[in-house]
């Protein structure tokens, strides 16, 4: 005879043997590290190899350099890639290649110079180095600078009629001087950058060239920006570089400078615009310090949009 607690027993369910711990989540995939970007360096005038890594910005860049030689940031006026000399064909720009040798250039002799604007331009183009110091980078011939020998290419320009202008944007220096009265001699204090042996006696001249030489050795180029932080891009495109010597051309023909990284700014914007009105609008924000005309803009746009047909 079954007791009363057997169908109670059956109807049981057996104890089930306790759970396994649970195994431990996968750890997320780490992100994948990003090479370090160490680049080589020298003084254009000679000097050991150093290297430098870690900056953003030109103003970075330059204090890396500085440290590596125990010089002051200050004393660098430019840098040009892959060759020592003073060579406005190679100047550093918005880009690096990531296999490119930079070159500093150091503060040399300064000297004074008397000009007397007897034309309306003084056949200057005027570039910076993006950390306070306007440069020459043409002369063009036959112009009123052209006739004085002491004025060279990779001068920088440190003081108008003894106002210093050390700290003012290249648009700044380009206004400055074409506002100056004709028939008035004024005065221009200039640096010169530091010279190798093989260099002394050269008064470099840019050649009238259709294009500056390409900077970038390798499939990647680190772009540095005034403001934010340094990426690593693919090579330009063949139309962002063809817009981008356009643009800089008409930079140079409007408002007497050259500058890559604003060219190559503008053409990034327009490719982001459908139309030459919100082209414009985004130039006021972003750019509105340069107070471009609006013939200017329609210029600039149109030049863009002949080197997207040329490039196909």
């Amino acid at each position: 005879m079954e007791s009363a607690a057997a169908p109670e027993a059956r109807g049981a369910e057996a104890p089930r043997p306790p759970a396994p711990p649970p195994s431990p989540a996968e750890p997320p995939a780490a992100p994948r590290a990003r090479p370090r970007l160490v680049f080589r360096t020298q003084l254009a005038h000679g000097s050991p190899t150093g290297r430098i890594e870690g900056f953003t910005n030109v103003r970075e860049l330059y204090a890396k350099i500085a440290e590596a030689f125990g010089i002051a940031p200050t004393e660098i006026l430019f840098c040009t890639l892959n060759s020592h000399k003073v060579d406005m064909q190679k100047l550093l720009g918005g880009q690096i290649g990531l296999e490119d040798f930079i070159f500093a250039h150091v503060r040399g002799e300064t000297k004074e110079v008397e000009v007397t604007k007897t034309e309306d331009a003084l056949g200057l183009t005027i570039t910076d180095n993006g950390a306070g110091y306007a440069f020459i980078k043409r002369i063009k011939e036959g112009s009123i600078i052209n006739r004085i020998q002491a004025v060279c290419v990779g001068d920088s320009i440190e003081a108008i009629n003894d106002h210093s202008i050390v700290g003012c944007r290249h648009y700044e220096v380009a206004k400055m001087l074409r506002e100056l009265p004709k028939s008035q001699p004024f005065t221009l204090r200039l640096v010169q950058p530091k010279r190798a042996f093989d260099m002394i006696g050269q008064r470099s001249r840019s050649s009238k060239c259709p294009t500056d030489a390409k900077v970038t050795s390798g499939r990647e180029t680190l772009r540095l920006r005034s403001g934010g932080a340094a990426t690593v891009e693919e090579v330009p495109t063949e139309f962002e570089e063809e817009a981008s010597r356009r643009v800089d051309d008409l930079l140079e023909s409007y408002m007497g400078i050259r500058d890559p990284e604003l060219a190559s700014t503008m053409v990034d914007t327009a490719k982001k615009t459908p139309s030459v009105q919100e082209f414009a609008h985004r130039l006021d924000s972003i750019l509105g310090e340069f107070a471009f005309p609006d013939e200017f803009v329609v210029e600039v746009w149109a030049a863009i949009g002949e080197a997207r047909e040329a490039c196909g």
